[in-house]
């Protein structure tokens, strides 16, 4: 009987995602390597591990209480947490739990529910906030709606006025090219997210594949965050070593944390960051500030 190869979802750009993740290899360097730092500076706070928690929402459907179980693991394992689309009342369960913890808002098609969401996140003390810029439209050209939520566009001006209306960082997610990167720079943003959101779009870059281009461009200005995809300690090591200062997972986080709740979160980053660790040490990279990106070749060229 012949052996029928797995249907592929033409142009899934998760596939694609994994595909180019699962294409680069890593050179091995052993001669005067050391113990390698995971150690994270961001916004004047250290933390044990560039592994950090995606920007998720509605984990009640995975486990009770699920964006704070969430949040307690990431605290746990000393990472930062992310929160995604939620009401107020979770939000402050989240910071509650003591998890530094970056807030994502919406791009509402009220800018005014903009400025509250902003405000209420500077009164809950969170470490950052920011806005997800790719979940603007839907498939069909036309302006989305989530959950009954309208959203829209958002102009650099409008941006400008959220950086400045925000006494924290601001940080833009779904930046994928390099006009984003650099417009993002003028905006005055901290921190940008290269992501795809999980495969909003077809045939949508990897993040890996454009990140040393923007990379170029952001030139150490603000930090530059990755996610999509990311499962495997190797991942993080490949983004960071490609210009990224720290890492998300998300959806590989969803077992752990219905089975185990926040102890299975913490395990799991724990699990990651040994799991770097191992690359870093054999390749002779001595913190995470110090990963040669010329270790990485891609299939193709070898």
């Amino acid at each position: 009987m012949e052996n029928k190869k797995p249907v592929k979802n033409v142009g899934d750009s998760n596939e694609i995602t994994r595909e180019y993740f699962d294409s680069l290899l890593v050179e091995m360097r052993h001669i005067d390597s050391v113990i390698p730092s995971t150690k994270l500076e961001l916004y004047g706070e250290t933390f044990d591990t560039p592994v950090m928690m995606a920007a998720l929402s509605h984990l009640n459907k995975v486990h009770e209480h699920g964006m704070a179980e969430m949040a307690r693991g990431a605290l746990a394992a000393n990472a930062v947490n992310w929160s995604g689309m939620g009401d107020e009342a979770e939000l402050e369960e989240i910071v509650a739990t003591g998890a530094r913890t970056i807030k994502i808002i919406k791009p509402h098609a009220d800018n005014a529910l903009i400025f509250r969401r902003i405000e209420h996140a500077q009164r809950c003390g969170v470490m950052a906030v920011g806005m997800d810029i790719d979940h603007s439209f839907s498939g069909n050209g036309q302006y989305d709606n989530v959950l009954g939520l309208p959203m829209a566009s958002k102009s650099l001006k409008e941006i400008k006025e959220f950086i400045k209306a925000a006494q924290l960082p601001f940080i833009i997610k779904g930046v994928l090219s390099e006009q984003d990167a650099d417009k993002c720079l003028e905006a005055g943003a901290q921190g940008i997210v290269v992501s795809h959101h999980h495969g909003i779009m077809n045939y949508a870059l990897p993040p890996l594949m454009i990140l040393p281009k923007i990379a170029r461009v952001i030139a150490h200005k603000i930090p530059i965050f990755v996610d999509c995809g990311v499962i495997s300690g190797m991942d993080v090591f490949k983004a960071l070593a490609l210009g990224a200062t720290a890492v998300s997972a998300g959806r590989v986080i969803m077992e752990p944390l219905k089975t185990n709740g926040a102890e299975g979160v913490t395990n799991l980053i724990k699990k990651m960051t040994e799991e770097l660790a191992g690359v870093m040490a054999r390749t002779c990279s001595p913190d995470i500030r110090h990963i040669d990106s010329s270790v990485i070749w891609h299939k193709s060229s070898c």
